[in-house]
Formats: C-alpha cells, sequence, structure tokens
C-alpha cells in the first residue's frame, strides 16, 4: 500500500542507506512517524547540524568536525606509521578495535578495472607525497582481503619500495579472510589481523 507522497520520499531516502531495503526502510519510517516530535524532527535536526558541520581532514581524508583532524592532531600519536586504509568505515573499524595508535590515510576506494577505478582515481598521490616529506617509517597496508584490495596492495608496496626504500612497507595477515571487509570485522580478528602484519 502507497502513502502520501511524502512518506514515500522518506522511505526511498532511507532505503538508500546500507543495511536497510525496502522493507526496512518502511518499518523505519514507521517509527520516526510515530513519534514526530520526540524521535523524528530531533534526527532531522541533528542530521542538518552534522551536515553543516562535517568536513574532510586535508591531511589523511577522516571526516571531522574540525580540519585537520582530531587523529591526525593528537600529539600522543605515532606520527612516523601511518595506516592506509580504503574507506572512512575501515578507519572507524580499527580506532574502534583500539589496536593502531598511529595516523591514517583514506585513500578512497581500490584499484579496479571492472569498475574503471584508476591510480589517479585514489588519493595515491597524497599518500606519496606524505612519505616523501620524510618524517615515515612504516607505511601499514590495510586493505581488504579481495581481489581488488590485494591488487591495490601490491601496486602501492611497489610505488612505496620504489620511491623510499627505507620506509617499511607491511600488510595485514592472518585474520582477515578473502572476501573480508574491515568494518564488519569483530575488533578481535582485527587485533590479530594488525599485530601479525608483514612485510609487503
Amino acid at each position: 500500500m502507497r502513502g502520501p507522497d511524502q512518506v514515500e520520499r522518506l522511505v526511498a531516502m532511507l532505503a538508500r542507506l546500507p543495511g536497510l531495503g525496502r522493507r526496512s526502510a518502511r518499518r523505519a519510517a514507521l517509527k520516526l512517524l510515530q513519534d514526530p516530535g520526540g524521535l523524528m524532527l530531533p534526527l532531522a535536526q541533528s542530521l542538518r547540524d552534522t551536515a553543516e558541520a562535517i568536513r574532510p581532514c586535508r591531511i589523511c581524508a577522516n571526516i571531522d568536525t574540525q580540519d585537520p583532524c582530531r587523529i591526525c592532531t593528537d600529539p600522543a600519536r605515532e606520527q612516523d606509521v601511518v595506516c592506509v586504509v580504503e574507506g572512512v568505515s575501515d578507519l572507524w573499524a580499527l580506532e574502534r578495535a583500539h589496536v593502531h595508535r598511529g595516523l591514517y590515510h583514506v585513500l578512497g576506494g581500490v584499484l579496479s578495472a571492472l569498475a574503471g577505478v584508476a591510480p589517479e582515481d585514489l588519493r595515491i598521490a597524497a599518500l606519496m607525497e606524505r612519505v616523501a616529506a620524510g618524517e615515515i617509517r612504516e607505511v601499514i597496508l590495510a586493505l581488504p582481503a579481495t581481489v581488488d584490495g590485494a591488487t591495490t596492495a601490491h601496486y602501492l608496496s611497489d610505488r612505496l619500495h620504489a620511491a623510499a626504500p627505507s620506509v617499511a612497507v607491511t600488510r595485514l595477515a592472518q585474520g582477515v579472510p578473502m572476501g573480508g571487509a574491515l568494518d564488519v570485522m569483530d575488533d578481535g580478528t582485527l587485533a590479530a589481523a594488525l599485530k601479525a602484519r608483514r612485510p609487503a
């Protein structure tokens, strides 16, 4: 059964979120509509406030309310170790697990011949610039254990070894299954994978 146009637009927008199909989006919309003053309007205000406040970090591409982000400006973190991840969700997953105390670099995707993603489409040049500055001693390639993730890791490893031979390049090891995405793994698996990293 179709609802009013405004309700249908709400359902359609919710259905665009990851993990929500049309049926789940309809249930979420109904929950919001049943309590517009206590749930829907505060959510709308929170979304507006966040959209206006959030920005990408010019150094690592994390998203935060400040630029550079809180991770990049935290003096307690290891400033000479950079963990390269595909997206912000992977960065958040590693932060949630409390297993990495260095910095990050968000690529914004992985290389993919099928999807037409080339090196210039990712933040690879920015990574090379950070390494060229001479303050990095290790780059951890924390990319998904997929064919595209492995291709990207191999490409980055070759580029980094050629440009900065003195910089250690490591990859996540055990604990990350083929086809696994970092943002859906449990904290223990992430911790084991990061601790068992190996040369790339």
